[in-house]
């Protein structure tokens, strides 16, 4: 197990995708560890959680083999390859990202980043809108997060409130018992303990950025639905314009640095927190602070799949959830158009600013201040990524190179 979980650890780049592909491979077709409907249903269980769908699965496959402690093991190695890169990653950008040859060598991710999205997008919204209802709920929540600022986590209750009761009860055919006895009140106490007492102890024992981050992030791990790309938006609008511990380049930076890395995207989290404790106090609470995110970001993962696992069949029998669901995803189409946006008025402008008319609020870019360099490095990434369909980290790897030498000849 620790050998297989470790490669799939190591080679989880490309997204949930990439990452679901590479463990159906690797449990499913090379080796019986699980069948095709085990897989199928514990991937379905996964993406109705809110935190990061392939490492999720990771640790129910974990788990079905050898019980909790297997969990924990495909979980941690699914992670900690990613994890460990990025700290390395941050360190060096909060030692040199202001240097100018850094800040030409981003330039061309930046551009890269804006596709991402898009193309995020585009795949979303394929598998999710289906009819018009669909199709009004990420349009209503696209106005909703861009024009009108309502929280991220009200549009995806409202969605799931509305897919909920607009779906059909189904059969009442007897469900089929737990795959294994479940201790539900033991697991929840024993993981959410290991999830809230640090956050606890930081908040009276250590006044400061610690605590913030731990509690900011283990607000965000609960409303995490519909992948990483949904919650940016919630995120990057906290972290930057209400907290002011990134900057929006700082932003931008961190999730291309994300995408060039093993692991699921949400590690950009990592790169958030250790940057603001980088700020707050140095390398060695930037390093802290990083710990102290990955710790409430995760945790609450492991508690969901435990606390869960032995009810996935039951659970499969529940179209009720699969409506919710539904709905989310049509929600979250919305919030990764107003991502996309908003990167891209940042990336492509060097000055925004906030048009108010009393609930209204909408970005509006200084036409004076566009930046052709990078409209035609995003048009280059476009091609290559939309057109040619490339692989993501070559293309990542191209396009860093191309900004570096278009900044140094500039």
């Amino acid at each position: 197990m620790t050998r297989i979980f470790g490669r799939i650890g190591i080679l989880s780049f490309g997204g949930p995708a990439a990452q679901i592909a590479v463990m159906h491979r690797e449990l499913v077709e090379d080796r019986p560890w699980l069948t095709e409907d085990q897989y199928l249903r514990a991937l379905s269980f996964c993406m109705l959680l809110p935190g990061p769908e392939a490492m999720q699965l990771a640790t129910y496959a974990g788990w079905r083999l050898r019980g909790v402690p297997g969990g924990v093991l495909a979980g941690a190695l699914f992670v900690l390859p990613g994890a460990l890169v990025m700290l390395a990653l941050a360190a060096l950008y909060a030692t040199y990202g202001a240097l100018p040859l850094f800040q030409a060598l981003f330039l061309g991710i930046k551009a890269t980043v804006v596709i991402i999205v898009i193309e995020a997008l585009l795949k979303v919204a394929r598998r999710a809108l289906h009819g018009p209802d669909r199709w009004a709920i990420a349009g209503l929540s696209f106005v909703g997060i861009f024009a009108l600022g309502v929280p991220f986590p009200l549009l995806i209750g409202l969605a799931a409130l509305y897919g909920y009761l607009t779906t059909a009860p189904g059969s009442t055919a007897t469900a089929p018992a737990p795959a294994a006895k479940p201790r539900l009140m033991r697991t929840v106490l024993i993981w959410g303990a290991l999830w809230l007492a640090p956050v606890a102890a930081l908040t009276i024992l250590a006044p400061g950025i610690l605590p913030q981050l731990a509690l900011f992030f283990s607000k965000l791990a609960v409303v995490t639905f519909g992948g990483a790309y949904a919650v940016l938006a919630y995120m990057t609008q906290e972290v930057v314009t209400i907290r002011g511990w990134l900057s929006t380049p700082e932003m931008m930076d961190a999730l291309g640095l994300a995408e060039t890395t093993p692991g699921p995207l949400i590690l950009v989290t990592e790169f958030v927190g250790f940057l603001a404790g980088f700020k707050a106090g140095g390398l060695w609470l930037g390093t802290l602070a990083a710990l102290v995110t990955l710790w409430v970001t995760f945790m609450p993962c492991f508690l969901w799949i435990f606390a869960g696992a032995p009810f996935i069949d039951r659970l499969a029998t529940l179209p009720r959830l699969s409506g919710a669901l539904n709905c989310v995803t049509a929600a979250v189409v919305g919030v990764i158009l107003n991502l996309s946006i908003w990167f891209a008025l940042h990336v492509f402008f060097t000055q925004v600013t906030t048009w108010r008319a009393g609930p209204l609020r909408l970005a509006l870019p200084d036409p004076q201040t566009i930046e052709p360099l990078t409209l035609a490095l995003a048009a280059v990434a476009a091609g290559l990524l939309l057109w040619r369909r490339w692989p993501l980290l070559p293309v990542l790897a191209l396009m860093a190179v191309a900004g570096l030498l278009g900044g140094v000849l500039s």
